[in-house]
């Protein structure tokens, strides 16, 4: 069984952001903010030489905190996909914007990246020790998606595998 620790990145903290969801049938389709929050979840077999899944300073979650800074603050959100994209991208080129073009900006795929980008940061981080077992993105209290590390779903179902099998045995 893992260790587990959570580092809650909350919309307090300022991750002031625009951004549209252009397929959509609602008002969602014009630009908007939000102050995003996320929610990490970390996992480890073994805790470090303080005990610690992830150090949340500089020598661990650090990383971490400088790309979300970097990705969502006072920034404007474009999916790939979106059909205006040219036109908002130009915002940047007036000098009007800060403009990060992601995969999309639902909640969910807003998780999803966050996992993919700041995966590779906790491995350097650790030394491979420890993992992004899930990432949850807040667009305020009442609305979030969570993106779980296929691998960590893996790694706990053989580890309840295995405990099933060790009790049966036992």
């Amino acid at each position: 069984m893992a260790y587990r620790s959570t580092k809650t990145y909350g919309a307090d903290r300022g991750l002031s952001c625009a951004l549209r969801q252009w397929a959509a049938d609602s008002h969602c389709q014009l630009l908007h903010g939000y102050s995003l929050g996320f929610k990490f979840t970390f996992a480890a077999e073994q805790l470090d030489a303080r005990g610690w899944v992830v150090d949340f300073g500089s020598g661990g979650f650090g990383p971490i905190r400088e790309w979300l800074h970097a990705t969502f603050d006072h920034t404007l959100l474009v999916a790939r996909d979106d059909p205006a994209r040219a036109e908002l991208e130009r915002l940047a080129q007036l000098g009007l914007a800060q403009v990060r073009v992601i995969p999309g900006v639902s909640c969910e795929h807003l998780a999803a990246y966050a996992f993919s980008e700041t995966q590779p940061l906790i491995d350097r981080a650790t030394g491979g020790r420890c993992w992004i077992a899930s990432v949850e993105c807040f667009e305020h209290g009442a609305n979030s998606a969570i993106y779980e590390n296929p691998m960590a779903v893996l790694r706990d179902l053989s580890a309840e595998v295995l405990t099933s099998v060790m009790d049966a045995l036992a």
